[in-house]
């Protein structure tokens, strides 16, 4: 078997000369793989490969592609499926039949265990990959701008590079389970050059993979809440919760790490008046269902949907609302649409300016809503944990409210029961090895995995070092878990715990503030061997510290700029720069 060129990750080259090196070998080794496409074929009966990579932020691309596997296997191929990360240049170039699984972050960006592929794929120096068949299965969310556009970006560089699709892309938005189902069994056995019986055609591909008990978004376990109690003190301007749900005899299943998907019912005070100023009652039918029950339980009712902004764009004739929508000024947009929901749209049109069928065909489906899970179930038993903060606000006379949120502060009492499931992130976990050190920033409801993750390592003994940046705005009020963590401290279980209270002086404190007055210190422990963990606000906080962690590398570690980023890449390959971000 050939083997593939590789680079030493301590060679001394930088990040420029590494990527001229490796589009060099990958080069190369194309071609020796073409010369040797004879010698190198599957011998007679043996079962074909099949690449299957993934990127994700939250363990649905990987599911898919897990599913994938399972179905490739099943018309007789051998699949292997792997991280994007995990492949450089010229692994990729040794490859002959691909499919990509990728969901999109943010606003159109890779997900975290993409961008390093994405860097190298998309460099001058990416080898030509005329050898490679191909296919992208793009996830992603039409209520975000960047609609799949990882997905698109990924299959056109492909292209480019001298890739042959074996079939069209598939952009998929939420409800993404039976489209990409159907996509797979259409394309998989396009991927089979060599044909094996029930290969020919399209396959009806086996049940999903699942570790969950076959609880899942569409068909949630119905657990009963035990404990909803507020643990942001009386003069926070947050309200943040703790909340515990039973899991019964469901046989879920979870792990430090993981996300708790929690179906929840719209605000009925909404509903009631989106039915009265669609000029309909509670009897009121739509193909044979309640307009009530559509509206409370299966549609997205406070997010405007984008075909809903659209069409009350078409019929409301207001200036502002078509300005920003056919200028495309997504700012303007933004702007415009903040604290605003359904019922502040069609409040624009003219009573009875659109039926009630009408709006049901503009809406999107009721969604979960996930959270990181903050227990470990060798400690919390048959119940998962969650630490949520409520989110409330009044516009335009009225109360509004987080849909899920709201949903579990205030209309699931203590023994009524919600509809969960699990979401596995296996690429958020504590280190493998007990003994190595953990860094943790995690402000306000932050913390929440790393709960989870302490109770887990003191459940195992772990003699690795524990270190916890956390911050909210005011100790007083804010420092949520102050008695457990103040016991971790004392009991020597957490090592170091920074605090970060960003209202208690004049000055604002962040937990970014804090790494950077200990960076001597954090930047001997990631030489020591530490995982790096981030959980919180995408947009801001995490930009921040990654930020920080990169002057903090540079500044005392002796690098340049440019050499602290490889430095920071590294931990990512290595698996220890992990994010849970929203």
């Amino acid at each position: 078997m050939m083997t593939i060129p590789h680079i030493p990750e301590d060679a001394p080259f930088n990040s420029d000369q590494r990527a001229w090196l490796s589009g060099f070998m990958a080069g190369l080794n194309s071609r020796l793989i073409a010369r040797e496409s004879t010698a190198g074929a599957p011998a007679a009966g043996a079962a074909q490969p099949l690449h299957i990579l993934f990127g994700t932020q939250t363990g649905n691309a990987e599911q898919v592609a897990m599913d994938a596997a399972a179905s490739a296997r099943a018309i007789g191929m051998a699949p292997e499926v792997r991280g994007l990360d995990d492949i450089d240049m010229a692994a990729l170039s040794a490859m002959r039949h691909l499919v990509i699984v990728t969901s999109t972050y943010g606003e159109g960006e890779m997900p975290d265990n993409a961008q390093l592929f994405w860097e190298a794929l998309s460099a001058d120096a990416a080898p030509r990959l005329e050898n490679l068949k191909f296919a992208v299965l793009a996830l992603g969310d039409t209520g975000y701008d960047g609609f799949c556009q990882a997905g698109k970006l990924i299959d056109t560089r492909l292209e480019q590079l001298g890739a042959t699709r074996i079939a069209s892309r598939l952009d998929c938005d939420i409800d993404f389970e039976d489209a990409a189902a159907a996509w797979l069994g259409e394309t998989l056995p396009l991927a089979a050059e060599k044909q094996v019986p029930g290969a020919s055609a399209a396959i009806a591909p086996p049940a999903p993979l699942r570790d969950t008990a076959g609880w899942s978004r569409k068909n949630p376990y119905a657990s009963t809440l035990a404990v909803n109690r507020r643990l942001s003190g009386p003069g926070s301007i947050k309200e943040i919760r703790h909340f515990e749900f039973d899991l019964g005899e469901s046989g879920l299943a979870y792990e430090a790490g993981d996300a708790l998907g929690v179906m929840p019912i719209n605000d009925p005070a909404l509903v009631n008046l989106l039915i009265t100023r669609l000029g309909a009652s509670v009897e009121t039918e739509i193909d044979g269902a309640p307009l009530a029950a559509l509206l409370s339980s299966q549609y997205e009712i406070s997010t405007p949907s984008r075909d809903l902004i659209a069409e009350v764009e078409r019929r409301a004739g207001h200036e502002e609302l078509t300005h920003v929508v056919r200028n495309g000024d997504k700012e303007a947009l933004d702007d415009f649409l903040w604290g605003r929901d359904s019922l502040d749209l069609l409040s624009l049109l003219p009573q009875g300016g659109m039926s009630a069928a009408e709006f049901i065909t503009l809406l999107k489906p009721l969604q979960h809503r996930a959270y990181s899970i903050s227990s470990s179930p060798t400690e919390a038993g048959d119940y998962v944990h969650l630490t949520v903060a409520s989110v409330r606000y009044h516009a335009s006379g009225r109360d509004r409210g987080g849909v899920c949120s709201t949903f579990m502060a205030d209309r699931v009492a203590e023994g009524a029961s919600a509809g969960i499931f699990v979401s596995q992130n296996k690429a958020f976990r504590v280190p493998g090895n007990d003994d190595a050190p953990m860094i943790m920033v995690g402000p306000g409801t932050g913390i929440a995995p790393f709960r989870a993750f302490l109770q887990e390592r003191r459940a195992r003994g772990a003699k690795g070092r524990n270190w916890l940046f956390f911050g909210d705005q005011r100790r007083e009020s804010d420092f949520i878990y102050e008695d457990e963590l103040s016991t971790m401290s004392r009991d020597g279980l957490l090592t170091r715990l920074d605090l970060a209270f960003s209202r208690d002086q004049d000055a604002k404190i962040y937990v970014q503030t804090r790494m950077k007055e200990n960076g001597k210190a954090l930047f001997s422990w990631l030489e020591e061997g530490a995982s790096f963990y981030v959980c919180g606000d995408a947009s801001r906080m995490a930009r921040d510290v990654d930020a920080a962690l990169g002057e903090i590398i540079a500044e005392h570690g002796g690098m340049s700029p440019e050499q602290a980023a490889d430095y920071v890449a590294k931990l990512k390959r290595d698996k220890r720069y992990l994010r849970d971000v929203y």
